[in-house]
């Protein structure tokens, strides 16, 4: 599908099928990052301070955005970078206290009150419901609705995938034997092997997808055979 066709799908909120088809021949490179205003500053700063988790803490948030550049700069797709910087860095402070609320899903608790970070920074306000809305739909259970959410969607469920999304997963175990312990977070990928892959919908994320899936797929099977299907785990 053309890439004005994706834009169409995009704007009118419509991901599934119009996403499933094969990346553009040729790639554009990612238009250069704007200069750090003082609001990308702070809000750089606030994520590099308060987020500090191996699978979705600061670093996971900098892989986000400039993967997320990177595949609509392949789509030929124009994003809103004030957007995208916002939403990249805020998407899951809800995942960490004081923002957290276990009762709700960090991406809804994470939208609700993004608007507290921002104010005051420098942030263009208007575009705060933008910024809701890549939030509210980051996970790749949801369905983004605008390239930004596209986007931002896409960036994140490949970070679960490949060399990665192992490393995410594996930085979680408890070295006291808790929860989760080695066999559990091998569940865990096992499960975003099987969810993860056919939620990519933009047609440069769906390239990326292959490689990332094997590299997964690899890990595991080299896992279970060097530790008798996980026994020695």
């Amino acid at each position: 599908m053309r890439v004005a066709a994706l834009f169409i799908g995009i704007m009118a909120g419509i991901t599934g099928s119009v996403m499933a088809s094969a990346a553009p021949a040729k790639a554009a490179e990612p238009a250069a990052a704007p200069a750090s205003s003082d609001w990308r500053t702070t809000i750089r700063n606030f994520a590099a301070e308060h987020f500090k988790n191996p699978a979705w803490g600061y670093s996971h948030s900098m892989r986000d955005y400039a993967l997320a550049r990177e595949l609509a700069a392949s789509d030929h797709v124009t994003l809103d970078d004030d957007v995208l910087f916002a939403a990249a860095y805020l998407h899951d402070m809800a995942a960490f206290k004081p923002w957290e609320n276990e009762k709700l899903d960090h991406s809804d608790v994470a939208a609700g009150i993004v608007d507290t970070v921002l104010k005051g920074t420098g942030f263009p306000m208007a575009k705060i419901d933008s910024v809701r809305g890549a939030i509210r739909t980051h996970m790749y259970y949801r369905d983004p609705a605008g390239p930004e959410a596209l986007y931002l969607h896409d960036a994140d469920a490949l970070d679960w995938l490949g060399a990665i999304g192992v490393a995410r997963v594996m930085a979680l175990v408890d070295p006291n034997g808790g929860d989760p312990d080695g066999p559990k977070a091998v569940k865990m990928l096992e499960d975003n092997l099987k969810s993860v892959p056919a939620r990519v919908l933009s047609p440069a994320g769906r390239a990326r997808v292959g490689p990332r899936k094997a590299e997964l797929e690899g890990f595991l099977r080299d896992l279970r055979r060097e530790s008798e299907n996980l026994r020695t785990l």
